[in-house]
């Protein structure tokens, strides 16, 4: 931890990669593994949870796409951001930070992070495939599901990328052009990194002898790869580098 804070503190510029375990201190299930949302292998309806949250059921039988959809997002009701959201949002004054999430759950801009990227964007806002009119909505307690356009009459979906579906163009750019200015650290927060877009910053930092630093009580595919490892939750191990860059005097 010491020699992770000693090294992160010399940094400029920064990017953090979070996942669902940065959320976990606040109540919300991770989607796999222990206490995950879907530990099984099949949903309640009998097809995988990539097919039943994936855009060719949201196309074709919506009702049942938009029947997981809603589980996640009440799995998100009430929480609020944690210390490791916290930190993230603090660090904007000591660093030019830039957070790359793949959570929906707007705990992050919830938090006030600025330089945020969503690359699955946020479960609460919503737009109408046909007209493409927007609504933000703070649960779904409010809609009836699967909901159609006040305006028009259309579709309803949330504004998430589902299974099957490209990333968004935005968001990509940005993840391009924050890796082309360059950084000085790049830290692994809650992750497991399965999907190549999350672990490449990671590797390619790795290769190039730039500061790498995992948060993850568990093993993840780029643990092999960083400097420094730290088993911990984000919500405690954030809070002791920040600690241990601001010793108190």
């Amino acid at each position: 931890m010491t020699a992770a804070a000693r090294a992160l503190s010399g940094a400029e510029r920064v990017l953090a990669i979070t996942g669902a375990g940065i959320s976990a201190d606040s109540g919300l299930p991770t989607y796999r593994g222990v206490s995950g949302l879907y530990e099984s292998a099949d949903t309640e309806d009998g097809v995988p949870i990539e097919a039943a949250l994936s855009g060719a059921m949201m196309r074709a039988r919506p009702a049942l796409c938009w029947k997981y959809i809603a589980q996640i997002e009440r799995g998100c009701r009430g929480a609020r951001p944690n210390a490791g959201h916290e930190v993230l949002a603090r660090w904007q004054s000591r660093f030019a930070l830039t957070v790359l999430t793949q959570n929906v759950d707007g705990l992050h801009r919830a938090a006030g992070q600025q330089d945020l990227i969503e690359i699955h964007s946020n479960v609460h806002d919503l737009y109408c495939v046909d007209c493409a009119s927007e609504r933000h909505v703070n649960d779904y307690s409010e809609l009836t599901l699967p909901p159609v356009c006040e305006r028009c009459g259309g579709p309803v979906r949330p504004r998430v990328v589902l299974f099957g579906e490209a990333l968004p163009e935005d968001a990509i750019g940005r993840i391009e052009q924050v890796l082309a200015e360059g950084v000085d650290a790049v830290l692994s927060i809650g992750t497991t990194s399965v999907f190549p877009y999350i672990a490449a910053p990671v590797l390619q930092a790795a290769r190039r002898g730039i500061l790498t630093i995992e948060i993850n009580p568990g093993d993840t595919e780029v643990s092999s790869a960083v400097r420094y490892r730290l088993r911990q939750r984000a919500a405690i191990a954030l809070p002791d580098l920040e600690r241990e860059m601001h010793p108190p005097a």
